[in-house]
């Protein structure tokens, strides 16, 4: 079925990136549509994922790289030496449960003053409202992909099954936990519970 949770959340994200920003980083870029998004902002993007399908057919996707587009990378972030305080914007995208928790520290080390993470997170439901709140999100996201479906059929748009399906993954840490490491290793950001099973942590340099 077509609708991606994580693309539903683009315009969220977008709305941190602060004003003037000239490098970003997205990290578990997928197919690369995060990361486009930001290029049209005029800001220099690099772009890595740790599946090397994902990153060539976000290169086939971005026939603009050459022109300012983002720099696509076939790479594990959890093993990379990034540069400190340099991206005054860093987004990780339903990916961080791919890698330890604690590769967020190094994010947070890569941002220039000011700059600004957003990790948009899976969680695995433990407490009554966990299960609460995903009980509630089932009718809104049967609504909704009912909703992309038809538009996709009107429009002509290639459906969902032909395009590269990420590496899957459960999440290991409940929400509880998030919060808890957030507070340890990056005290003073805030984490809250979004509908379509995520969460999002925001972390200000």
């Amino acid at each position: 079925m077509p609708f991606d949770h994580n693309d539903h959340y683009h315009r969220l994200l977008l709305r941190h990136v602060p004003a003037g920003s000239r490098r970003a980083l997205d990290v578990g870029c997928g197919t690369g549509a995060f990361a486009r998004l930001l290029a049209e902002e005029g800001i220099a993007t690099d772009a890595v994922d740790a599946s090397e399908e994902a990153i060539e057919a976000a290169v086939a996707a971005s026939p603009q790289a050459a022109e300012g587009g983002p720099r696509f990378r076939h790479e594990d972030i959890a093993r990379v030496q990034l540069p400190p305080e340099h991206y005054d914007f860093i987004a990780c995208l339903a990916s961080v449960h791919h890698m330890p928790f604690e590769t967020v520290a190094a994010l947070r080390d890569a941002l220039a003053p000011g700059g600004t993470l957003v990790v948009l997170a899976c969680y695995r439901p433990r407490s009554a409202v966990d299960h609460a709140w995903s009980l509630a999100a089932v009718p809104v996201n049967a609504a909704v992909r009912a909703a992309v479906a038809l538009r996709e059929r009107a429009t002509g748009t290639a459906p969902a099954a032909d395009r590269v399906r990420p590496p899957v993954a459960q999440p290991g840490m409940t929400l509880a936990e998030i919060r808890r490491e957030t507070e340890r290793l990056l005290p003073g950001s805030s984490v809250r519970r979004l509908l379509f099973w995520r969460c999002l942590l925001v972390h200000r340099a």
